[in-house]
């Protein structure tokens, strides 16, 4: 299985302003808001465990290949997550979390904040062949990509206790944070960002080598 993210991962790099608020655009559901803004210790409450989200929703294609417009290797498959790329970018910023194609089986994964516009608007733009599986998150990409550049504006900040070496989006409706020891790293990277931010960090160890060679996201 082969991911990719049609909405560019947010690597480490510099030019987020400290401290900006991050929240989550409420749109038909009453899902939690994302603040960037690190609390003070003190206030800092007990991490919130991500919460289980149900079976993916699932709809396959009908339309002709001609549909939609030519992708690099003109397969439906990849014509069909272009035309995602573009509602993504457009009106459904706000719901859209991230997607992953599986070459071989010719589906499609798409997480979003469930909405009836979105889902619909995307099945019914499948093409024949392409199956398509919604999976519920409750965070959009365009947050998730504000709070990865936080964090790796900070890349330095905790060199001498541990090395942090990769930040990147996962399409499922997280932050990838990869460090030389996550045991010690975890606990520092979540209380610094605060409860509601803590949620959609993941510490994972990365090796120098990786760090230099893998993609985020």
């Amino acid at each position: 299985m082969r991911n990719r993210s049609w909405i560019a991962a947010a690597v480490a790099t510099a030019g987020v302003v400290l401290g900006a608020a991050l929240y989550v655009d409420e749109l038909e559901t009453g899902h939690a808001d994302v603040d960037v803004a690190a609390p003070k210790a003190s206030k800092v409450p007990e991490v919130s465990k991500v919460p289980k989200v149900s079976a993916p929703e699932r709809c396959v294609g009908t339309r002709p290949v001609g549909g939609l417009p030519t992708r690099d290797d003109n397969s439906p498959m990849y014509r069909l997550a272009g035309h995602i790329d573009a509602l993504a970018a457009g009106g459904y910023a706000a719901v859209y979390t991230g997607l992953s194609v599986n070459d071989k089986t010719q589906t499609l994964d798409v997480w979003r904040i469930p909405s009836a516009r979105f889902d619909a608007d995307v099945c019914g733009a499948a093409l024949k062949g392409v199956t398509v599986r919604l999976h519920d998150s409750d965070v959009s990409r365009k947050s998730l990509d504000k709070l990865s550049d936080r964090i790796g504006d900070d890349m330095k900040r905790w060199d001498g206790t541990f090395r942090m070496r990769e930040v990147g989006v996962n399409e499922r409706g997280f932050v990838r944070v990869g460090v030389d020891d996550p045991d010690k790293a975890e606990p520092i990277i979540k209380k610094a960002y605060g409860a509601k931010n803590a949620r959609y960090i993941k510490v994972e160890y990365v090796d120098q080598s990786s760090a230099l060679s893998a993609p985020a996201g």
